[in-house]
């Protein structure tokens, strides 16, 4: 199978590439290795990957419409996982341009992409982001999400309203993944375990918002990778049970299909503390602050339909992906 991995650089995009290259796909990578975070760390993550002979590397923007018309024209991918994205939740709220650029233009690249070339299975990523204003727990892919708390969240939003138009107008197959709070070896230096390991082993104090009382559904990368694979050699069909006068937010007459990968465990953020401490050797000092904007208090996924449909559950505990993580950073930093 030649895959197209879009973001193949970045945290959730390597990994899926290396599986993809262990099981003897072979990958298109693309990214455009910008400075959002540290270069070197997608350098080093691509270095992984390059001297695989299965594996070709493009850096390219999302949002240049030729190149990407070209690109899809030469390499003629068979399916594609699109994870290249402007990530960020609050720094969606200062550069609100660049989640336009790279998460409404590109994704619209990609949709044309896949549309021109007659591609199998479009997947992409969403975020547990959102349900932005839900309450109602465990989150549901049933549940209307027309509240979003973020500009970024309103691209992901975005993005899934853009891939049902290209499912219903062109049967285009899409199915759009909402990732809970992805963590693990090789992550990224803006998530909140990367910033709480980094203090914690400088002797800083970390800032835990909403006083501490956070609870987020974390999600081991094994166990991300994992769905992606599976749901991505699933190509999503029509709904035959869907209902129009009771419209499914989550499926459709058209082959289109959402579902959440989260570790359906939520875990206060003072938990993951305790596990850094232990597992660090060293005890932190936190400063308790009030909810940012845009944030949500507490996420917890429904995978229902991701266990059913593709008899896949994660199970990696917060224990032991927390601890994988600080034997890889303290081995990248030789710290």
């Amino acid at each position: 199978m030649k895959i197209l991995v879009t973001g193949a650089a970045g945290f959730i995009g390597f990994h899926v590439s290396k599986r993809l290259l262990d099981r003897g796909d072979e990958v298109i990578g693309l990214d455009n290795l910008n400075d959002y975070y540290d270069v070197r760390l997608k350098e080093a993550r691509l270095a992984q990957l390059t001297p695989r002979t299965k594996f070709r590397f493009m850096k390219m923007e999302l949002s240049d419409r030729v190149a990407m018309a070209e690109m899809f024209r030469t390499e003629r991918p068979q399916r594609v996982v699109h994870l290249a994205a402007q990530p960020g939740v609050r720094y969606s709220i200062q550069n609100p341009h660049a989640y336009i650029d790279s998460n409404l233009v590109g994704f619209i690249n990609i949709l044309e992409g896949c549309r021109h070339q007659e591609v199998q299975h479009l997947v992409y990523a969403s975020s547990s982001s959102v349900y932005g204003a839900n309450t109602t727990m465990p989150f549901s892919i049933h549940q209307n999400v027309d509240h979003p708390l973020s500009l970024y969240a309103a691209t992901k939003k975005a993005n899934e309203l853009m891939a049902h138009t290209y499912s219903h107008l062109y049967h285009l197959p899409t199915t759009g993944l909402r990732f809970f709070t992805v963590y693990g070896p090789w992550g990224r230096p803006d998530m909140a375990l990367y910033l709480f390991t980094k203090a914690i082993l400088e002797g800083k104090p970390i800032d835990l918002f909403n006083e501490g009382q956070m609870r987020r559904d974390f999600t081991y990368v094994d166990d991300i990778v994992e769905g992606v694979v599976r749901v991505t050699d699933r190509v999503t069909t029509p709904n035959p049970e869907w209902d129009s006068n009771n419209p499914d937010p989550g499926t459709s007459q058209s082959p289109y299909r959402i579902y959440n990968i989260g570790n359906n465990n939520p875990v206060e953020l003072l938990h993951l503390i305790d596990c850094l401490e232990k597992n660090l050797g060293k005890v932190t000092t936190k400063n308790l602050l009030p909810m940012q904007p845009g944030d949500v208090p507490a996420t917890y996924a429904d995978i229902d339909d991701l266990v059913r449909d593709c008899n896949f559950k994660p199970a990696t505990s917060i224990e032991e992906g927390v601890k994988k993580f600080v034997t890889w950073y303290r081995g990248y930093h030789s710290c």
